[in-house]
């Protein structure tokens, strides 16, 4: 036996007036489907891969979708999912819960917007998508309405509602929308590739068609959404976050109101190297979707190319003109002759930073050879024992370390432990570092460049530091760490000070 329910309706949201939908006693799950982005998700595309990443970002959508969010910009890494939910599956539960709504979707080009709406129109034409949205109907589907199908358009890259007032527009970048009202706007990867975002031609006219063309079609009452890679510092979305009011939520109660007067701004790194949210709970150093892309995978892409790994995959670009290094000069083996190996250590302050310990060699050119690396965000209980097994692998004989943040009590842990298995061939030099960080890394960069060697294979074997350094930027606040460059430039300090007497380092005095 059946029974009638009327479906509400908020406006134009579900079916036409007086009109009823059946619904048996049994099908419980559809009622779910229409009113829940993430049940919708589960009915359409029983294929999905649900991972802790996948459920916060159909969340982030399912907000969006009941207006909670009216304007939101997510990052996410590639292969990781984001166009399927943003541009596909998005726009058809839009449509199924309001087939009066209007929405564009656009892409880098007009090939690829035309896929998309080819997916959409393929879940519309679905059973599941007929049994949760039965008042929702495309030309050619059977049960539409007859006499509406001889105005409604279909075609790949537009498609109307049979009866309705809402459908799709599909544009490829730099496409018109002149003449179409927009309620949801939707665009998906604006750039094409690292040329395409590196060219300020592409970028001023992406800019320019955003703001002349998509935000002419909009009204108060639309809603923006906006994911991507990130592929420039200048590109789309960093442009919009200089100019415009952006809330960056940690916490999910942050992220609803608002208006169209601020943006929710979403960034999921491919490796977690920020706190940890309630939007995004992993601890450092964990994967995004470790059955996919695992942390040695990521790890060993970040290697290859660690400032386009930080653009793409963790969602830091570095424009290339505002590094601060050009480039390390790097070495397969290590000269006959060495001088001395030597040790220079910095602990982590408070919050984020990292203890970073760098073993090397001063060959008879005065030259320093990078041999061994601890860099590291873990406690001082486990990073004591790493930096004492290189001290000794290493064979350094003079380790130098800042008694700045508990530094002092680290060297002597430190040297506890090389003492207790035996080792004594290693000088400690605790000191206090005064200088201002920022004059002395700008001021040495050069010297650090032409000091110091890394070995070919470095950027794979500490990919974290190489990153860092790598993509180190003039301008100081636009860094998140500044430990490697410190620690480059502590080493270049100590080797060019004179030693007179007593031992000096960096311009202070050892204590």
């Amino acid at each position: 036996m059946k029974e009638e329910k009327s479906i509400p309706k908020k406006k134009s949201e579900g079916p036409r007036r007086n009109e009823k939908l059946v619904v048996g006693r049994d099908e419980p799950r559809w009622e779910r489907a229409r009113r829940s982005f993430r049940e919708f998700v589960g009915e359409v595309a029983p294929d999905m891969e649900w991972s802790p990443f996948h459920e916060a970002y159909y969340r982030l959508l399912g907000e969006f979708a009941e207006g909670r969010i009216r304007r939101m910009m997510v990052c996410v890494p590639p292969q990781h999912g984001k166009s399927r939910g943003a541009a596909v599956l998005l726009p058809a539960f839009l449509l199924g819960r309001n087939p009066d709504r209007r929405l564009a979707v656009a892409s880098y080009s007009f090939a690829l917007a035309g896929r998309f709406g080819r997916e959409v129109q393929r879940v519309m034409e679905g059973e599941a998508y007929g049994r949760i949205f039965p008042w929702t109907r495309l030309k050619g589907v059977p049960g539409g309405d007859r006499r509406g199908e001889r105005t409604a358009r279909r075609t790949l890259q537009e498609f109307d509602c049979v009866g309705r007032e809402g459908g799709v527009r599909m544009v490829g970048r730099a496409g018109s929308l002149t003449g179409n009202r927009v309620d949801v706007m939707v665009t998906d990867d604006l750039y094409k590739n690292m040329l395409e975002a590196n060219s300020p031609r592409v970028r001023e006219r992406v800019w320019e068609w955003y703001q002349a063309v998509v935000r002419t079609r909009l009204h108060d009452g639309a809603q923006e959404l906006v994911v991507s890679t990130r592929w420039h510092e200048e590109d789309l979305i960093g442009r919009m976050m200089r100019v415009e009011r952006v809330v960056v939520p940690t916490r999910w109660e942050q992220i609803g109101g608002g208006g169209t007067e601020r943006w929710v701004a979403v960034v999921f790194e491919a490796i977690k190297s920020s706190p940890s949210t309630q939007i995004d709970p992993r601890d450092r150093g964990e994967a995004l979707w470790p059955q996919r892309h695992s942390v040695g995978w990521l790890r060993q892409r970040r290697g290859t190319e660690p400032v386009l790994f930080e653009a793409l995959f963790q969602g830091n670009p570095v424009v290339r003109e505002g590094l601060l290094y050009g480039g390390f000069e790097t070495y397969a083996r290590l000269p006959e002759r060495i001088v001395r190996r030597a040790n220079y250590t910095d602990t982590a302050d408070t919050g984020g930073d990292r203890l970073c310990s760098i073993c090397y060699a001063v060959g008879a050119d005065g030259v320093c050879y990078v041999t061994g690396v601890v860099y590291s965000e873990e406690p001082m209980e486990r990073t004591e024992r790493e930096v004492a097994e290189m001290l000794a692998r290493e064979g350094t004989t003079v380790a130098y370390i800042e008694s700045n943040n508990g530094g002092r009590g680290f060297g002597r842990a430190v040297e506890r432990r090389l003492r207790e298995e035996g080792m004594r061939g290693c000088t400690f030099r605790m000191f206090h570092q005064a200088g201002n960080k920022e004059s002395r890394i700008l001021t040495y960069a050069p010297t650090v460049e032409r000091m110091i060697r890394f070995p070919e294979d470095w950027q794979r074997r500490w990919p974290e530091l190489a990153a860092e350094v790598v993509g180190f930027r003039r301008v100081f606040r636009a860094n998140a760490h500044d430990d490697g460059p410190d620690v480059l430039t502590g080493i270049v300090e100590t080797e060019l000070e004179p030693k007179r007497g007593r031992l000096r380092i960096g311009g202070f005095a050892k204590e």
